[in-house]
């Protein structure tokens, strides 16, 4: 079983890329749908104890915000791992204001989780880690972390 962890800003792709790669084969967890952390408690509790795969579809923006999913899924025995959406707030404000009005996140939301946002590293406990961008013709492109920070420090 697989507990896979979204990380990036809002109107970053990670909805789209859950759709296009995980919609057949992992549940989806995500606040926006379900409003509450109760009910969001109560979807994760039912993944983890049936065991099902499952997609935490949410901006996940630091460490002690992903601790809570990584803990409870590593004791249960899941594989963890980390998608890191690129997060260039010029660039989701732009898509941001592209949806429709009655899904639009306010700006000051956007520059918000900006503000809080802490690179996602293996020492948190994930088991494989992936940094997703979105190529000019709208496709994601995905890379292995290590590779990319490899490719950061050269």
């Amino acid at each position: 079983m697989e507990a896979v962890i979204f990380i990036g800003l809002q109107a970053t792709g990670k909805s789209t890329f859950y759709a296009q790669r995980f919609m057949r084969s992992h549940v989806r967890i995500n606040l926006d749908m379900l409003h509450t952390r109760r009910k969001e408690a109560i979807l994760l509790d039912a993944c983890l104890n049936m065991p099902h795969s499952f997609v935490v579809d949410n901006t996940n923006p630091t460490r002690e915000e992903r601790a809570g999913y990584i803990r409870r899924s590593r004791k249960k025995g899941f594989r963890i791992v980390g998608y890191y959406f690129s997060s260039v707030v010029s660039q989701a404000l732009d898509r941001n204001a592209m949806r429709p009005e009655n899904e639009r996140v306010p700006d000051a939301g956007i520059r918000s989780v900006h503000s809080r946002l802490q690179l996602p590293d293996y020492s948190e406990g994930f088991d494989g880690l992936f940094h997703v961008s979105i190529a000019s013709d709208n496709s994601f492109v995905v890379s292995d972390w290590k590779t990319e920070n490899e490719v950061r420090r050269s």
